[in-house]
């Protein structure tokens, strides 16, 4: 039986794309979920797996052809099954020892064409085996390793660290097997190579300086063992996360630390990538859109109220601490069906209209602020809310959010509440046309009924585009949120 390969759905207002590499050619074996073709559009670059596993059994479409969404590539002929997969040679890792391998910058995702050079792990004349890191990357996006395409001796580094490298540069180069290193005329001694196969099977753990830069800075950051960490990563190798995760005994404290002698008064440092493209799309969101701010302040007490009233049940029935996010994305879904122009946006001479609601929620990390998006978050509960955004912070410190999971957003809500902000203009998160900012909760008087009253108040400041957001439309969507909020019943009324 034969499965068809096709175009898969590539994004947002995304209608064809190029087919960039094909992975497989006819006759090849493949397994479910492999990768077998590369395509690139405008917005992303993605890999296609295969739907099934079997044999190609045709190629539709070659490489350079632009397709359509849904576009047929080629099929699978089922039933053909392929033997198991570390049978399987990889066509890229030369088997021939004494050959030549280069180890080029990986694609790392969505619109990410260059990364900075952070640390290279190994030295020129190392012996290095397959997939071991070699070299950390950061993009504007991660940080990753790069792992090793070939078991040999790293004969050649052709980047320094700091520098910055296009995806496809060659980083290094390595040559198989034994074979001499760079300046050498002659292969290592056996009891040289038998010493190094030896230490590349000790655990990556045994030293900070094992580790890539993201585990040492946190190791280094909380005074941690680093032998004493148990690692999750390829061969055992300690990521952010672990060391995130693990526990700050007393002993591992950080003992003082020598007085220093004073440097200068000033210090240059290279903006991260991720700083980079935070302050070019910051600045790109001024000069293109006719930015404004409108205000508002809501008395948090009825929120409050219901809050304390079942955080208790909410927790035991949902295993998550009910918070103030959820109440505020409900309150803004149901706004921005009000008022659709703040979830629209422009493109060219056109309005784009949603008829959905993913709103995006902006997360401080150590490396700066990412927007991760609940998708459809019209249709998810309470519950549903508080758990994803939960999850999006737990990930975005460890640096484990994914490109797709920070794309494509209707609406975006930022609360600086959290770092004590009394009162902010947030700036817009392009192409969005709308953007609400939280503030922090203080008790205020305000007067009610002829008498001043003690009461929880917040600030509202919701930033809009005024080439497609009329002030009425600004003005009429932060009342509506207001009110949902003073009122959490309307809500459940649809009011």
């Amino acid at each position: 039986m034969a499965t068809e390969i096709r175009v898969p759905t590539l994004g947002e207002s995304v209608t064809e794309a190029t087919i960039a590499k094909w992975m497989k050619n006819e006759g090849d074996e493949v397994f479910a979920d492999e990768p077998i073709v590369e395509l690139e559009t405008d917005k992303v670059s993605v890999e296609v797996p295969a739907p099934a596993g079997g044999v190609i059994s045709s190629i539709a479409a070659k490489e350079g052809d632009t397709v359509e969404v849904d576009a047929l590539l080629g099929a699978i002929e089922e039933g053909a099954a392929a033997a198991p997969k570390k049978a399987q040679p990889k066509k890229e890792a030369p088997s021939h020892e004494g050959e030549k391998v280069e180890v080029k910058v990986p694609a790392s995702g969505e619109s990410v064409t260059e990364a900075d050079i952070g640390e290279w792990l190994k030295k020129e004349g190392d012996r290095v085996e397959l997939d071991e890191p070699l070299v950390s990357l950061e993009t504007d996006k991660a940080a990753m390793d790069v792992p090793s395409p070939a078991a040999g001796v790293l004969q050649e580094i052709r980047s320094k660290e700091g520098d910055t490298v296009e995806v496809g540069a060659v980083l290094a180069v390595i040559v198989t097997g034994d074979a001499p290193t760079k300046g050498n005329g002659a292969a290592a001694p056996a009891s040289t190579q038998a010493a190094d196969q030896s230490e590349d099977k000790a655990p990556a753990a045994s030293s900070n300086e094992a580790l890539s830069p993201a585990p040492r800075r946190v190791v280094a950051e909380r005074g941690l063992d680093a032998s004493a960490i148990e690692g999750t990563g390829k061969g055992g190798r300690v990521t952010k996360a672990d060391a995130l995760k693990a526990e700050v005994k007393p002993q591992q404290a950080k003992a003082p630390s020598a007085p220093k002698e004073l440097g200068p008064r000033e210090e240059r440092v290279k903006m991260s990538r991720l700083r980079q493209t935070i302050a070019r799309r910051l600045k790109e969101a001024q000069d293109t859109a006719a930015m404004l701010t409108t205000f508002n302040d809501v008395d948090m007490t009825a929120v409050m109220e219901l809050r304390n009233q079942y955080k208790d049940l909410f927790d035991k029935k949902h295993g998550i601490k009910l918070g103030f996010m959820s109440f505020f994305v409900k309150a803004c879904v149901h706004a921005l069906k009000e008022v659709p122009d703040v979830n629209a946006e422009i493109d060219g001479n056109d309005i784009i209209y949603k008829n959905h609601y993913d709103i995006g929620v902006a997360v401080g990390s150590d490396k700066g602020l990412v927007v991760p998006v609940l998708r459809d978050a019209d249709l998810k509960s309470m519950a549903d809310i508080e758990l994803e955004i939960a999850d999006f912070g737990k990930r975005a410190r460890s640096g484990e959010l994914k490109l797709e999971e920070m794309q494509g957003g209707t609406f975006t809500i930022s609360n600086g509440g959290v770092y004590g902000s009394l009162l902010s203009t947030p700036i817009l998160n392009q192409p969005q046309s709308g953007i609400l900012g939280m503030h922090r909760i203080e008790e205020r008087p305000i007067a009610r009924n002829g008498e001043v009253i003690i009461r929880p108040m917040m600030y509202l400041a919701m930033s809009y585009d005024h080439r497609i957001v009329d002030g009425k439309g600004a003005v009429t969507f932060l009342v509506r949120v207001k009110e949902n909020l003073e009122d959490p019943q309307r809500l459940l009324l649809d009011l």
